[in-house]
């Protein structure tokens, strides 16, 4: 862990080694992958994720990461695309699986897979993230359980925020972690705004999110937005 999150003022982050960022918040670096891992590596050289949200993203993403030696991190996931789609469920899973094998998590929106098959190529690096409410599904361990019997290696990046949002009560986070507690590979880690957007982790939210949180000690927390 480097000064950007020594230094931060949350209890809850400073005291979890396995923290990363996100490089989604990063829009003023869109597309300059060099320039996104050095800003990432400025806030933790331990882990990133990534981040090809629009499909136009991903080619150059891919071609950045065939070119350079492995990224100084023990942990590196990619987020894919949810925007922009035009590419078929099978021409998106051709191109990732074009991601080197030292990508240890591919990260996909529930809504934004239709055929279900293709994402199978992607074994165990295949991560479904939980949704927020704006989404028409992939919010509930219900809701995700079709996609883990489709794809039985698939494992869940649970977004805490996401699942507050959904139920502020956190029952529905605590009904994730237990159903699929075997299938968690990292976390999305953040407060949201009024309009379900990714902002820094509140006070309120760091005592809020803190018991779930705890049953998530042993796997990667990515930041997707900057620490406080």
């Amino acid at each position: 862990m480097v000064a950007a999150l020594l230094a931060s003022s949350s209890t809850l982050l400073s005291a979890h080694s396995t923290v990363g960022c996100s490089t989604g918040y990063m829009d003023d670096l869109r597309e300059d992958w060099d320039a996104l891992v050095a800003a990432a590596a400025q806030t933790s050289g331990f882990a990133i994720e990534l981040s090809a949200l629009c499909e136009d993203e991903l080619d150059g993403l891919i071609a950045y990461l065939r070119n350079v030696r492995p990224l100084p991190f023990r942990f590196v996931s990619v987020h894919g695309p949810s925007k922009d789609r035009r590419l078929s469920d099978d021409e998106l899973v051709s191109a990732l699986e074009q991601l080197p094998a030292w990508v240890s998590a591919i990260v996909m929106h529930p809504d934004a897979m239709v055929d279900l098959a293709p994402y199978r190529r992607l074994g165990r690096r295949l991560c479904v993230e939980n949704m927020d409410p704006r989404k028409h599904l992939g919010q509930t361990a219900e809701d995700l359980q079709r996609y883990f019997e489709a794809l039985p290696e698939a494992r869940l990046c649970f977004d805490v925020a996401h699942a507050h949002a959904v139920d502020p009560s956190l029952t529905v986070a605590r009904e994730l972690l237990s159903r699929f507690s075997s299938r968690l590979s990292h976390v999305h880690l953040s407060s949201l705004d009024a309009e379900q957007h990714h902002v820094p982790l509140t006070d309120s939210d760091q005592e809020r999110f803190a018991t779930v949180l705890k049953r998530c000690s042993d796997v990667p927390w990515i930041l997707e937005a900057p620490p406080v």
